[in-house]
């Protein structure tokens, strides 16, 4: 697997690379890369517009992507996926115009391990009006406190806004409870899956959700793409997010009318060839295998985890039982950017800080954490070459 990635035959600081911030951005096989390129040699023009034969392809080939993503995630329909630059952009569509019939006094649910991406988009409705976030706690071992759920809810709550799998802690939420017990209410609920997409299937019509958003880049696809999954109904209901060419029907000096969901969401020139080449990373997710993925990584986490629980000091963050291949920890008495340095010297690539999730670091009672996150081309050695190098560098600090 490893030979379709060719930047894995790169060195850094002479060193093999071994990379393990796969929860930031996913390595991107030849095959993707490759159709990127095509696009750009073969039918590179402008999508929905021209009647010129380029134009026609590029609109054919971004609408068959659009069809391979809601087959992926199981949606009913092509046209409730919605084309973004990634799972941020789709967040903040929905704060935006969902946003617009909040009143002051409403409330939205979150979760204590929400990325920013989540958290920001409705605190900047504040500036409308005061809506006011009420938070689900968290147990010991990293996972949500779900009995305490259905007391958040009441006549103001408006939205459930929860990420599916912990991008800290890797503790994979049971969203169809939580769309279960918010439907029960009456209340919609959005899906962060940003770190869900490239681990586990995902069926939105299974989940019942309302929203789903997630990025191309995080399950070996192209950057600045994303995807917004919603409800056909509540795409329809929903005011445009941005103004421009391409999302409207008519425009007068008085008036505009506006497309039918969702190209009225997809205002000025997509993403066009990185968008055609996601279903590339589609295919290569699905070659590979669910079952071999889950395993792989699995393997992948055990093992790294019983090595560094030998390092003196050290204190892995997360332990909720089915967690995700996500290893964060801290070494007593160092800084979680000492130890990324160092590390990377040694050719280990991890993420170190808060994550942008900084309300769950206070919730931890620390300022950041180093984080390792594996994926299917990851190897024993990757992990053993990170154990050993995580023991040189709290050597070296203590």
């Amino acid at each position: 697997m490893i030979e379709q990635f060719p930047i894995l035959r790169r060195q850094v600081n002479g060193n093999r690379l071994v990379y393990l911030d796969n929860a930031a951005t996913a390595l991107t096989p030849e095959t993707v890369v490759n159709a990127i390129a095509d696009f750009y040699r073969s039918h590179n023009a402008n999508v929905h517009r021209g009647v010129h034969t380029l134009s026609q392809e590029a609109t054919g080939l971004l609408e068959a992507a659009r069809s391979r993503v809601a087959a992926f995630i199981n949606a009913p329909a092509p046209e409730s996926v919605v084309f973004t630059r990634g799972t941020t952009e789709a967040i903040n569509l929905v704060a935006s115009s969902l946003g617009q019939s909040f009143v002051n006094g409403d409330e939205i649910i979150v979760t204590a391990m929400e990325h920013h991406s989540n958290i920001v988009p409705w605190q900047l409705i504040n500036s409308r009006c005061r809506v006011r976030l009420r938070v689900v706690p968290l147990l010991p071992d990293g996972s949500l406190d779900i009995d305490a759920l259905d007391d958040l809810f009441n006549e103001s709550t408006r939205l459930v806004a929860v990420t599916h799998v912990s991008n800290v802690l890797g503790t994979v939420n049971p969203v169809e409870r939580i769309v279960e017990v918010a439907h029960s209410h009456g209340v919609p609920v959005l899906v962060d899956g940003a770190q869900a997409v490239a681990h586990r299937p995902v069926d939105v019509t299974a989940i019942g959700c309302d929203f789903y958003a997630f990025s191309a880049h995080k399950m070996y696809g192209p950057t600045g793409v994303g995807v917004l999954y919603a409800k056909r109904h509540l795409l329809d209901k929903l005011p445009p997010y941005q103004g421009g060419g391409e999302m409207v029907g008519n425009v007068t000096m008085e008036r505009t009318t506006f497309q039918a969901a969702p190209l009225r969401f997809e205002a000025g020139t997509p993403n066009i060839a990185d968008i055609v080449a996601l279903p590339a990373a589609i295919d290569w997710l699905e070659s590979v295998g669910w079952e071999n993925i889950h395993l792989t990584e699995q393997a992948l986490l055990a093992r790294a985890t019983a090595g560094l629980e030998r390092v003196p000091g050290l204190r892995v963050l997360g332990t909720a039982p089915g967690k995700d291949a996500v290893l964060s920890f801290v070494i007593d008495g160092t800084s979680s950017y000492d130890i990324g340095v160092l590390l990377d010297r040694q050719g280990v690539a991890v993420r170190t800080g808060h994550h942008c999730a900084e309300p769950l670091m206070a919730r931890l009672g620390i300022s950041g954490c180093v984080r390792a996150s594996f994926a299917p081309y990851n190897t024993i050695e990757d992990v053993d070459a990170l154990v050993a190098a995580t023991e040189r560098a709290a050597d070296m600090l203590r």
